[in-house]
């Protein structure tokens, strides 16, 4: 995820998804959990994604499966996640932005 601090974002989604910093640099630190490792990249000039349109593509989307959508909007957001101003679903998913702007979604309806 191309971010302007990536030690600050891996440190959020390493709080979010129960993972632990497994590689730090200055512009790059990765992510470890069970099933995936997520990478922050520091990214001089870096642009937030403009979402849900606009100039700057929003890079990437991922969808959390959670069992309790308001509590996991509580800690998301305690972590430094931003609501986003869109919410399509809001019954269904909950729209988020990490600390770098990338939207990821929180839902209850995840296929097994």
């Amino acid at each position: 995820m191309d971010c302007a601090d990536p030690t600050a974002l891996a440190a959020f989604w390493a709080e979010l998804v129960g993972g632990e910093i497994a590689f730090s640099s200055d512009e790059f630190v990765a992510v470890k959990t069970d099933r995936v490792w997520l990478a922050a990249v520091g990214i001089s000039n870096y642009q937030p994604p403009s979402w849900p349109g606009g100039d700057v593509p929003k890079q990437m989307h991922l969808d959390l499966a959670v069992d309790n959508l308001d509590e996991a909007e509580a800690e998301a957001l305690r972590l430094g996640a931003h609501r986003a101003a869109e919410q399509p679903a809001p019954n269904r998913w909950r729209v988020l932005l990490d600390p770098a702007g990338h939207p990821f979604c929180l839902s209850t309806q995840i296929p097994e």
